[in-house]
């Protein structure tokens, strides 16, 4: 199994990129969203990669990110959704933005997604629901946040707060990420602002 490649950018494809390594051309089929976040030709990138063997072909499967292979193979193991519409859902979707769809019933949302639709949105749902936590959503945003050298707007740490204290109030998970995204939320707005939008749309 090749768990990544790390080489010189040959060429790059609306879904796909060839890697020179080592005097190898590797091709690797990659999401919308890491296409357009690649470097330029002939520069270094390295790549997390999972391997498809099939009856017809061998792919590989590559991201920048190991967040979002790890989501991938989550998503290839739901009932019909195969590595095509895998990629997708993480063409239009981060990681972060996938958990918390699935915890807040957000079949709208993934059905976005190319080739998806709205029962494979629901299927998404119900067979990931049990994968994520919501302490778990908010501790993968907070580390790539970190990891790409960005900060969280204000405003959006007081929603996760939010979220968390109505989670600790008794409210489910997909109950509490619901009634904060219907809420009208601006900038200076504080997490206790916040919770009493978010209580008035629990009631």
């Amino acid at each position: 199994m090749i768990a990544y490649l790390k080489g010189n950018l040959i060429a790059l494809f609306e879904n796909s990129v060839i890697l020179d390594v080592n005097q190898v051309g590797y091709q690797v089929y990659i999401s919308a969203r890491d296409a357009a976040n690649m470097p330029g030709r002939g520069q270094s990138v390295q790549l997390y990669t999972w391997m498809s063997i099939g009856q017809d072909a061998i792919r590989l499967y590559g991201f920048l990110q190991e967040d979002d292979l790890d989501i991938f193979k989550l998503l290839i193991n739901v009932s019909g959704i195969g590595p095509k519409a895998a990629l997708g859902i993480l063409s239009v979707l981060t990681p972060d933005d996938l958990r918390f769809a699935v915890l807040s019933d957000d079949a709208k949302t993934i059905a976005k997604a190319p080739g998806v639709g709205s029962k494979g949105a629901k299927k998404v749902i119900l067979e990931l629901k049990d994968k994520f936590s919501l302490e778990d959503a908010f501790e993968h945003r907070l580390k790539s946040s970190a990891d790409n050298g960005t900060g969280i707007p204000v405003h959006e740490n007081a929603r996760d707060e939010a979220v968390q204290a109505l989670a600790a109030l008794g409210y489910s998970a997909s109950d509490a990420l619901r009634a904060v995204k219907k809420c009208e939320i601006t900038d200076d707005m504080d997490t206790e602002a916040i919770l009493k939008l978010a209580l008035k749309q629990m009631i």
